[in-house]
């Protein structure tokens, strides 16, 4: 039972974007205020996991008839390898999204509403009485909002509740998550159209599915390009973005973050890209710290 309910929270496929984005949040907001870390800087950091966790256990128990179409997917899940009951797995999911509301309670109104948002948007998300994920367009907003923007906007608001220019980041790492969830939709593709999910890259076709996925990677170049120029990022971090390069090379893999054959170049350097991005961030955290 408890490997089935670790395996539900499929922690090894989001905590290595949700602890960047939330960090990316907190750091501009001390650097802009000049403040210091305290407990709030744990509290976020839980209560993002805990919500983004939320989302991918409603995704696993909900998904499970789609999933057992496939044998490397229904192995995976929990629910599907009859590791634990759907009746188990939704106890967990609720206990973990209220655990997390509790979080984003201890650390101000504002990052709750914030929370809030996020943990709504993880469980419509999937549930199927609602299901986003099978509307086009709004597919990729509500991913877009729970598994970036509002986890920076969360650690941004632990610290400050006027963000200013940090928007343009906001905007940036929610063109990053446009692009994982195309990604997701084009690899997902066939099985996705025998389930009768009629998302965002069944309204786009193959082609199209693709090109919006680069363009959401040139999009959040440009947002994250203007948020340099406007003096958002310390210089000396982008020293340690060029000695750090080599993490791409050294994760660069057949996979993609799932653990499946990458689609194309982008997909084997995925994980590489967030351990890169989690490195820089705790780096500028402990500087951060130190002065």
């Amino acid at each position: 039972m408890i490997t089935g309910l670790i395996r539900l929270t499929r922690w090894r496929d989001h905590l290595p974007f949700t602890l960047p984005a939330t960090l990316l949040g907190v750091n501009m907001a001390l650097t802009a205020t000049e403040q210091t870390p305290d407990a709030r800087i744990i509290l976020v950091l839980l209560a993002n996991t805990g919500a983004v966790t939320f989302a991918f256990m409603v995704n696993d128990i909900e998904d499970a008839p789609d999933d057992a179409r496939d044998p490397a997917r229904a192995a995976q899940n929990a629910i599907t390898s009859g590791l634990i009951t759907p009746r188990l797995g939704w106890f967990a999911s609720v206990s973990v999204g209220l655990l997390a509301l509790l979080f984003f309670a201890g650390v101000n109104a504002i990052t709750l509403l914030t929370g809030t948002l996020t943990v709504s948007l993880g469980g419509l998300y999937s549930w199927r009485k609602v299901r986003l994920k099978a509307l086009p367009v709004i597919d990729v907003i509500a991913h877009v909002l729970m598994l970036s923007s509002l986890l920076f906007l969360a650690g941004y608001f632990a610290y400050s509740s006027t963000p200013g220019a940090a928007w343009w980041v906001a905007l940036g790492v929610g063109f990053i998550s446009a692009y994982g969830q195309l990604y997701n939709q084009l690899r997902d593709y066939d099985m996705d159209q025998a389930a009768g999910l009629r998302n965002t890259a069944y309204l786009l076709g193959r082609t199209r599915t693709q090109w919006a996925m680069y363009a959401s990677l040139g999009l959040a170049a440009f947002c994250l390009g203007i948020s340099v120029l406007l003096g958002l990022w310390p210089l000396w971090l982008g020293f340690v973005g060029l000695g750090l390069l080599p993490i791409l090379l050294i994760f660069k893999t057949a996979n993609d973050m799932r653990g499946t054959t990458a689609i194309d170049a982008t997909g084997q350097l995925q994980l590489g890209a967030m351990l890169l991005a989690s490195a820089i961030m705790i780096i500028w955290l402990v500087v951060i710290i130190m002065v």
